[in-house]
């Protein structure tokens, strides 16, 4: 059963969630400066500083020489979340409960798309545990619902902004395959769907949540967080791109009018390339130092490369090489905190 769960929940997902979310409280902790100011003065007058965590003074290495510059201090850690007192609590503190909220947000939207396009998917990914038949539709359905209920609950109970922000994220997922809505119908809209919710909702999103944990201080200072969101949403066009490739016979039968089949698989296909190397650029020219500049720049070249040997019509040479695109997002999340330390 666990291993029906497992391909069920889509794999390649909850990794990439996983990976996502511990890269991001990587950089909030060791590459973000703490909030150092009592004020700041903006258009809309002055912003008391008045919310910056105790924790902060353990967590950044010389921090403590500024505290007298700060306002009176007080815990920004709320729910069941304990106060921390070093990185590797900070770590396990922050990570492994909000790991648990994304990843049932994930199992949600990835199953409930199951469920809905059951029938699609007999015809474009027979290889599912629902598809297939491995798994029934009643036991889909208390997974699929347990888990939207309990991604919800877990986040509200962390902290607000977290609970405002999975409840956003599990809307858009539903929305994109319950009808008559249904983003996934049209290209525009699914893959927009997509881009903002793997790009601005989850790494805007969770970094500003385990900033203001850590620090009260939501936003500011995060230099690094701007470059990933616009690559992860370039990244994510070319994910919602790239899936619809070897799935046009289904698609075609039951009116989706996705990108392969309104512009062509070449067209929808050399499209996701351009982007993504466009992205890879720009990731080398924002990137700090040379290191990762050449990172990025080494990582181009391996995704131009394989994007070259990919046969179109070949469903098992797209699929390939979708995975291995899956693999190159993974390598993003891991090699950006190691590159910016």
């Amino acid at each position: 059963m666990l291993s029906l769960i497992w391909r069920f929940s889509r794999p390649h997902t909850l990794i990439g969630s996983t990976i996502s979310i511990f890269s991001l409280l990587i950089l909030v902790i060791y590459c973000t400066p703490p909030p150092i100011y009592t004020g700041l003065s903006n258009a809309f007058g002055s912003i008391e500083m008045n919310t910056i965590s105790e924790s902060a003074f353990t967590l950044v290495p010389g921090l403590d020489v500024l505290k007298p510059k700060l306002p009176a201090y007080q815990t920004a850690i709320v729910g069941f979340i304990p106060v921390l007192n070093n990185k590797i609590n900070a770590i396990a503190a922050l990570f492994f409960p909000t790991l648990f909220a994304c990843l049932l947000c994930n199992i949600f939207i990835t199953g409930l798309n199951q469920i809905v396009d059951l029938d699609l998917d007999k015809i474009n990914k027979p290889q599912l545990p629902l598809a297939s038949g491995e798994l029934s539709m009643q036991n889909g359905k208390i997974i699929v619902y347990s888990s939207g209920i309990l991604c919800i609950v877990t986040a509200w109970l962390i902290q607000p902004f977290l609970g405002y922000l999975i409840t956003s994220i599990a809307i858009i997922g539903a929305l994109y395959s319950l009808p008559p809505i249904q983003f996934k119908k049209y290209h525009i809209w699914a893959a927009s769907a997509i881009a903002i919710v793997r790009g601005p909702l989850i790494n805007a999103g969770i970094a500003i949540h385990f900033a203001t944990l850590l620090y009260g201080w939501p936003l500011f200072h995060m230099y690094w967080l701007l470059p990933l969101v616009l690559f992860v949403t370039a990244f994510s066009l070319g994910i919602a791109w790239f899936k619809d490739i070897p799935d046009t016979l289904g698609d075609e039968k039951f009116g989706f009018k996705t990108l392969p089949l309104v512009w062509g698989k070449t067209s929808a296909f050399l499209s996701g390339v351009v982007l993504v190397s466009g992205a890879y650029l720009f990731m080398a020219w924002q990137m700090p130092n040379f290191l990762a500049k050449i990172a990025h720049l080494i990582a181009m070249i391996i995704f131009i490369g394989c994007a070259i040997k990919v046969d179109l019509d070949n469903p098992a040479s797209v699929k390939s090489f979708y995975m291995f695109y899956w693999g190159l997002f993974f390598l993003e999340y891991a090699m950006l905190p190691a590159l910016l330390m």
